[in-house]
């Protein structure tokens, strides 16, 4: 059974690139446009992981982060932030909230595929 791993970036373009690089690799994918879509669809489906970008409207990242560490459901879902931010105050605060790893972009797809398997497998 192949794993689903939700795609969270304002960037449809961004998200297309991520979801078939992972797609290409066996996985599944859920795309939201923002955190709040992110949330109204991770109810929807099993999700494994999710990789969400920091800057968004309507919910940011970390924001999404926070409020799915609040919930017991998704309290040990693993979150990789996938961002063009790079400086360590901005990857403290993704620790902080509970991401598991950083991919800056732009990002090669063989990093991706990485950081998703060490992640879930």
């Amino acid at each position: 059974m192949s794993k689903t791993v939700m795609i969270v970036d304002d960037a449809a373009s961004m998200r297309g690139l991520v979801a078939m690089t992972l797609k290409n690799n066996g996985y599944q994918t859920v795309e939201a446009c923002d955190g709040r879509d992110a949330l109204n669809k991770i109810s929807r489906q099993k999700v494994h992981m999710v990789v969400t970008d920091f800057n968004m409207p309507n919910m940011n990242g970390i924001e999404l982060i926070k409020a799915l560490k609040a919930d017991p459901k998704y309290k040990f879902l693993p979150i990789v932030m996938l961002t063009t931010e790079s400086e360590d105050a901005k990857k403290q605060q993704g620790r902080m909230a509970g991401a598991k790893a950083w991919v800056v972009k732009p990002f090669k797809p063989e990093t991706m595929l990485t950081v998703i398997k060490k992640v879930i497998g």
